[in-house]
């Protein structure tokens, strides 16, 4: 058989050279022989083919070596295959003539690029069967099977491959070639099913009958899809290989009976894929809004409780406040973190999928921007830092204030304590006159009483200025008690002013009297003077021993630890001062022994007996060992609260450095290359969970930080951390690993939608590295223009490079902020390099469903889609107002525009 194609394999179209088809099977020229079996199939069916088309200009024909001799039907079937005027043909009966005409036919099926070899016209006009056989494949070949093409396959592989996926679902049925296995006849059968299930009882078909098989879709097709019988079964059953190009030529009639199909499905698959990728951004758009809705909601009504600062009345309620606080920093918010965090990725995923779709950019609604909620966020935790700030100052306030109240009862209790009574004697002595029928002796004893007494007065005239000061600063701290606490002060700071004006009208008379006297008890009168402040030293000190105190650190208690030993220290010569006192009492009573005088029971001088000072003494022999125990104590609790500050400052001064440590390396980690995407996003997301397993120790360090705030501690020296700003960058690292996996997600969603190649992402990466000098992760102008120009892109500095890099920048940067992110960096070149499905697209989809009219019915989306996506599409599509609009008309150009926005068409 000869091989009329050229011996090489196929080639392209190129300037000056015809194209080959498809790569043949080197026989027709090896032995000039054919298969008797396959010459007889080849006969039958391109015979059946060629009537098949000679038919629509009323001929046919029966010899196919012997009607085409003359040339006339051969320029007959290629006018009505190609659809084109050949030139006018010979009618003369002379060799010549149908040489001339032969030759017009092979000229034609040269001009549409095959490449014709060792076939003349010299060999059709002699009836050579093997050349004219020869002729008609290369006929077919080029307008029956060439432009069958499936997924950039060859025609061969194309029609193979069309099979293949038709004849898929169907039991006993595996096209592996166009011969064995086409001769049980069962692929026929599926073929016919496949497109016409209404035609073919697939089921009752047996693989081992495969003449009733192949007669059955050899009938059916010539009855109902007008493709005329081209073989008997037994030409295909009785063969050990059926003819390849006798079972093509038969294949390929269905595949052009059924290309009406094959278009409406392939339409239909477009849009059911745009359709979805649509329903699937509307839902996520949906969870956005109501994420984001929920979120802004939590915060409005939370601010205004961070916000309030109604301070209250007794340190218990503050300490509620603050724990509630703290349980809202422990419940509260860390969820809520967590979907601010989840909102900002479903935003970015949801604005990637749209690029990815040629979709608008989402944009949603008002006040519900990821920047409205980072402005939101900003002033909740501006009002939650303000809080605990308040909060604390408030306690320490509401300390403070305890601290001075009870010490303002204590002082203002020993006051009134001392000045019991004293009001009453003075004006009873005013009244009685006792002065007026004294002796000297005894008014110079009531003088020296009084100047004791005096003496007295003023050693608490700074106790009464004590408490009026305490007073005074209980009402500049807003004490909830100050109007109990003024009343009190005022009576004692009247009383005193009494107390004065008694005592000067008392000693006014006594020194009318005393130049009538002269006599004094100078024993009486020492032991006054000197156990007057004695006593008063030892009040003092009884007082000082039982003052409360109040510390911040150990510093504090230290000094007061230091200052109760110096006053430890007076004691000895306090108790000499005692012994001596004591002498000049006992010395009086030797003398009045001695001289035989009977003395009273009290001294003239004062009330202050022996026996009081013994026992005040030894009231403060008592309170000695108290004051050293309470300070004891408090240094315990100083040294406790160090070593809280101590713990909180070891764990912090682990955790911050940690902290920042993730967050460089994170940074690294983003703009370094090593592996796939799906390596890097696997090695980010164990990086992740790792990061997530550290979360015990912030929990650690939160319970070390209750404890310190339990305490009342409001320093470390130890540590620069605090929990606040611990807290903020934990959520900051969360924040951005996750970002971060999103981002290698989203390159991962980009590298698959657009058919990127891994060593494509590698090569975008590198370059975009290089550039990226800073390591911000992003591109300035300038950097960019410098990449680009790397790339191959012509943008140097002239009128041409510059308008098309200011083309390019609206593209990666249409927000002209100035920077260029690596995302917007592949989605520009994959956008460059890549093809999409668009509106043009879609709509002329939309047409192939509707048969070319300009609008489309909803019974022919629901014959064409599957139920719930065309419901979709009738739901959102508004009715067509066409002319030659039908009743029920909707109109789909309008809906495919608004998939892609106005812009794309």
């Amino acid at each position: 058989m000869v091989d009329y194609h050229a011996t090489n394999n196929q080639t392209q179209y190129s300037a000056g050279e015809p194209q080959i088809y498809m790569e043949q099977e080197n026989d027709w020229d090896r032995d000039l022989l054919l298969d008797p079996a396959w010459e007889k199939q080849q006969r039958k069916t391109f015979t059946a083919w060629c009537n098949s088309h000679l038919r629509k200009s009323g001929t046919q024909i029966e010899n196919i070596e012997e009607d085409f001799r003359d040339g006339l039907k051969l320029m007959l079937l290629l006018e009505v295959i190609a659809g084109e005027r050949l030139p006018k043909p010979e009618r003369g009966k002379m060799r010549v003539h149908k040489i001339n005409n032969v030759n017009k036919a092979l000229d034609f099926i040269a001009s549409k690029g095959v490449k014709l070899v060792s076939i003349g016209a010299e060999e059709i006009v002699d009836g050579n069967a093997k050349m004219t056989l020869g002729m008609i494949w290369t006929i077919i070949l080029r307008f029956a099977i060439q432009d069958i093409s499936v997924e950039e396959t060859s025609a061969k592989e194309g029609l193979l491959l069309w099979c293949q996926r038709k004849t898929a679902p169907y039991k006993n049925v595996n096209v592996q070639n166009f011969h064995i296995s086409w001769k049980d006849g069962l692929a026929f059968n599926a073929l016919i099913h496949r497109h016409r299930p209404e035609l073919i009882d697939y089921e009752k078909l047996r693989k081992d009958d495969p003449v009733t098989n192949l007669n059955n879709a050899f009938t059916v097709a010539e009855k109902y899809l007008d493709i005329p019988k081209m073989l008997d079964a037994e030409d295909i059953v009785n063969t050990a290989r059926p003819d390849e190009k006798a079972i093509m030529t038969y294949v390929s009639s269905f595949y052009h009976a059924f290309s009406g199909a094959q278009k409406a499905e392939t339409a239909a698959n477009r849009i059911c894929k745009v359709l979805a990728v649509n329903q699937e951004n509307e839902h996520l758009m949906e969870d956005y809004e109501k994420l984001a809705s929920d979120l802004l909601e939590w915060i409005r009504r939370t601010i205004p409780w961070l916000e309030n600062r109604a301070p209250e009345k007794t340190m218990a309620e503050m300490q509620q406040k603050l724990e509630d606080f703290r349980d809202y920093r422990r419940t509260h918010k860390p969820p809520k973190v967590q979907e601010k965090c989840q909102l900002e990725i479903n935003f970015n995923t949801l604005q990637t999928k749209l690029r990815l779709s040629n979709r608008p950019a989402f944009m949603p609604s008002e006040g519900r921007m990821v920047s409205d909620i980072n402005g939101a966020w900003h002033s909740l935790e501006g009002a939650e830092k303000g809080y605990e700030e308040w909060l604390l100052n408030e306690i320490r306030r509401l300390e403070r204030l305890d601290h001075l109240a009870e010490k303002f009862r204590q002082k203002a209790t020993i006051h009134e304590a001392w000045t019991d009574g004293k009001e009453a004697m003075l004006e009873a002595m005013l009244t009685q006159k006792d002065f007026e029928t004294a002796s000297l002796s005894e008014v110079k004893a009531l003088l020296r009483k009084h100047e004791a007494f005096e003496s007295d007065l003023a050693a608490h005239q700074d106790r009464v200025e004590q408490i009026a000061a305490i007073a005074q600063e209980l009402n500049e701290l807003d004490y909830y008690d100050s109007p109990s606490v003024n009343a009190r002060c005022q009576n004692i700071c009247e009383q005193w002013d009494s107390l004065g004006s008694l005592t000067q009208s008392r000693r006014e008379s006594l020194e009318r009297t005393e130049k009538q006297l002269e006599s004094i008890d100078e024993l009486y009168l020492e032991y006054a003077k000197r156990a007057a402040p004695f006593n008063n030293w030892m009040e003092g000190a009884m007082e000082d021993l039982q003052d409360m105190f109040i510390v911040h650190n150990i510093e504090e208690i230290q000094g007061l630890i230091t200052a109760h030993e110096q006053f430890k220290s007076t004691l000895p010569e306090a108790n000499k001062e005692r012994e001596a006192i004591q002498a000049i009492q006992a010395e009086v009573q030797k003398i009045a022994d001695y001289n035989g005088i009977k003395l009273s029971s009290n001294n003239p001088y004062t009330t202050i007996t022996p026996e009081s000072i013994d026992s005040k003494w030894d009231k403060v022999q008592q309170l000695v060992p108290q004051r050293d125990q309470a300070l004891q104590e408090e240094l315990a609790r100083q040294q406790s609260n160090d070593h809280l500050r101590r713990q909180f400052a070891t764990q912090a001064n682990i955790v911050g450095p940690w902290i920042q440590n993730k967050m460089e390396e994170i940074g690294r980690i983003s703009i370094e290359m090593n592996g796939t995407l799906e390596d890097q996003l696997t090695h980010l997301r164990q990086y992740e969970q790792k990061i997530i397993e550290y979360k015990p120790n912030i929990d650690q360090l939160e319970g070390d930080h209750q404890l310190i705030q339990e305490a009342l501690i409001f320093d470390n020296k130890y540590t620069a951390y605090t929990m606040e700003h611990l807290r903020v960058g934990w959520e900051q690292l969360l924040t951005t690993i996750a970002r971060t996996v999103n981002e290698i997600e989203n390159q991962i969603l980009t590298r698959d939608a657009k058919g990127i190649s891994q060593e494509q992402l590698h090569e975008y990466r590198t370059s975009f590295n290089h550039f990226d000098k800073d390591h911000s992760g992003a591109l300035m102008a300038e950097e960019f223009k410098a990449c680009l120009i790397s790339l191959g892109y012509d943008v140097e500095n002239n009128k041409q490079g510059d308008a098309e890099f200011a083309r390019i920048m609206g593209i990666v940067d249409p927000n002209s902020s100035g920077a260029v992110t690596f995302q917007a960096f592949i989605d520009f070149m994959s956008r460059e390099t890549t093809d999409t499905d668009t509106a043009d697209q879609v709509i002329a989809s939309f047409k192939i469903l509707a048969g070319d009219k300009n609008y489309i019915l909803a019974e022919e989306l629901r014959r064409e889609l599957p139920p719930d996506q065309a419901e979709y599409c009738i739901a959102r599509m508004a009715p067509y107002s066409g002319p030659d609009a039908a009743p029920g008309a909707l109109d789909y150009m309008s809906f495919s525009t608004a998939l892609y926005g106005e812009s794309d068409l």
